[in-house]
């Protein structure tokens, strides 16, 4: 099984924009579709609260044909746009999807960040992370998100085994990102985030990557865009994960990033599993 999860930052600038970066985003939507996913997982899609647009479906049907499509936006009173998942998976399958309310704070719960699929065997879920804010505004926000969400896993780990991708905005040690020392308080390196980290792998998960690779450096998932040389310098971070219950982590192949070319940002990230 071959599972794709990327950050796209916005759906409809990928889908229908004519921009250089718009452009940039569709070479790595080809680039997922040749890679033949059974599954792929989107993160910040920024729709409306009603969802994808005719066009927008259009879209999606002609460059993923053979999937079928599960979304989840951010509705009222939580921001307009904001955040957001989808889910495009092969239309052989027939997964239950839910989209959790996890009793995150403020409008958390609201903003369409969690979406879960479950198979016979296994739940595959994704989710994008709560960012600490500016000035770290929502950290204490982002705390409870975390001890809530680590407590969601753990209850579907409980029924079967889970694999569970995303932007978890949180870079968790040292080597996942390439200047530590000068970002100690920046959100997404925060000792706090950090330590929900650690939290939610010791309730019973494994961090695909880490167990593959072991402490290899210079791997990352994003590059920030207001840094115009930040890829090119590999000034990254990586902040998009694979996990999968303790269990099941002989059975990972594969746990990688896609190279997504010039375009800054996010890159997708790549799982591979004997299911």
């Amino acid at each position: 099984m071959k599972f794709i999860s990327w950050n796209i930052d916005s759906l409809n600038a990928a889908l229908t924009g004519d921009s250089a970066r718009a452009v940039l985003s569709q070479n790595v939507l080809n680039t997922i579709m040749q890679h033949k996913p059974e599954v792929i997982a989107l993160q910040e899609t920024k729709l409306p609260c009603d969802g994808p647009a005719k066009k927008h479906l259009e879209i999606l049907k002609d460059l993923f044909p053979d999937y079928e499509i599960a979304w989840n936006s951010s509705v009222e009173p939580a921001r307009k746009g904001y955040a957001g998942t989808m889910f495009l998976y092969r239309n052989y399958f027939a997964p239950s999807v839910t989209y959790p309310i996890i009793g995150s704070p403020d409008t958390m719960d609201l903003e369409g960040r969690i979406i879960t699929l479950e198979f016979e065997n296994y739940y595959l879920t994704q989710v994008y992370t709560p960012n600490a804010g500016d000035n770290l505004s929502r950290l204490a926000d982002r705390q409870m998100w975390d001890i809530k969400y680590a407590e969601y896993l753990t209850g579907l780990d409980t029924k079967k085994p889970v694999i569970a991708t995303g932007d978890f905005n949180v870079a968790h040690k040292e080597i996942d990102l390439a200047h530590p020392g000068s970002n100690r308080r920046s959100a997404g390196f925060t000792d706090e985030e950090r330590q929900g980290f650690t939290n939610l792998l010791s309730k019973g998960f494994t961090d695909t990557f880490r167990y593959l690779h072991g402490d290899v450096t210079g791997t990352y998932s994003w590059w920030a865009q207001r840094a115009r040389t930040s890829k090119i310098n590999n000034s990254g971070w990586r902040i998009d994960y694979w996990l999968v219950s303790n269990r099941i982590a002989e059975k990972v192949i594969k746990s990688e990033m896609i190279d997504s070319g010039p375009r800054q940002d996010h890159t997708p990230i790549l799982l591979e599993i004997d299911l």
